[in-house]
Order: structure tokens, then sequence, then C-alpha cells
């Protein structure tokens, strides 16, 4: 059964349609680690504006993510999955 599951991102409050328990706390701890990272990029004062703040995360992400899967710990299979669910969860809260 799918469950709304409430998020904070700088201050702001999504709805996430979450399927199950354990997704739910996977959601939560993204959402946090989310908030953290945006938050870092608003303190430095060289990004302004949500969505652009939103942009450089994603872009630092999948950097980091590509530098993982260059040093062997992320396979390619598991790059594809972790890209598209970072997309879904980046629409979701840009399509609010």
């Amino acid at each position: 059964m799918t469950e709304l599951v409430e998020i904070s991102i700088l201050g702001k409050s999504y709805q996430v349609a979450c399927k199950d328990e354990e997704m739910k706390s996977e959601l939560l701890l993204a959402a946090h680690e989310l908030n953290e990272r945006m938050q870092k990029i608003r303190r430095s004062g060289s990004v302004v504006g949500q969505e652009r703040i939103a942009v450089m995360t994603a872009l630092n992400l999948c950097h980091e993510l590509q530098t993982s899967k260059k040093n062997g710990t992320v396979s390619e299979g598991d790059e594809l999955q972790i890209l598209e669910r970072m997309s879904e969860k980046i629409n979701a809260i840009l399509d609010e």
C-alpha cells in the first residue's frame, strides 16, 4: 500500500508517495541528506534560488556517483538504479 510521507527540504514541506516501510526509512534518510547538502550550498552564498540550489546539489551527487563508479565502489547497474531514484525524487520535489 502506498503511503504519503512528509519530508522537509530547505524549510519547505513536501509529501512524497512511498510504497513500503523499508522504502520510507530510505526516503527519510535521503531527504535528510538532500536537505543537509542543499543547506550547505545555500550557506556558501554562491548559489541563489531554491531551483539552482537543487540543480547544483544534483550535479554534485551525480559527480560523486561517477567517482564511486570509477573507483569500483558502485556497479553500472547500481548506478542506473540510483540515478533513476534520484531523478524521480528531484522531479517530485521540483514539481511542487
